[in-house]
């Protein structure tokens, strides 16, 4: 038993070493994996910040050109609208002028024709006064 007491005795402190060792590298592992989270957190934020950073611009970009976009057919619709108007109006104002010729050529042949029958009626009336007989 002395053997193994000796042996025991030599083994129990290399294995205390290597215990030891072993607990001083997994520490160097942690030390070293809390860097690495360190800085794939960093990482991620800065990729997260120029995404956001990137949509943003795009947003905005996009914005402007709908906002032009808009603001040039909003210009054009009015300029056809103005165009329309002016030429509804033209066509009304010559349909109206057209009108009042006819109306007025109208009413100039109902004078006429009034005028006739005022002088035929007084004709008759003057011959029957005299005496002379109607002319049928």
């Amino acid at each position: 038993m002395p053997i193994r007491k000796v042996k025991a005795a030599i083994l129990t402190p290399v294995f205390c070493i290597a215990l030891t060792a072993g607990a001083a590298f997994g520490q160097d592992s942690v030390k070293q994996d809390m860097k690495t989270a360190g800085t794939d957190t960093k990482n991620a934020a800065k990729a997260t910040g120029n995404g956001v950073s990137t949509g943003t611009k795009k947003a905005y970009n996009k914005t402007a050109e709908g906002t032009k976009t808009a603001a040039d057919k909003t210009a054009s619709g009015t300029k056809t609208a103005y165009h329309k108007t002016a030429n509804g109006t033209k066509t009304a104002t010559d349909k109206t002028v057209q009108g009042t010729k006819t109306v007025g050529k109208d009413v100039g042949h109902g004078t006429k024709v009034a005028a006739q029958d005022t002088a035929h009626g007084a004709k008759k009336v003057g011959n029957t006064v005299t005496g002379k007989p109607n002319p049928q």
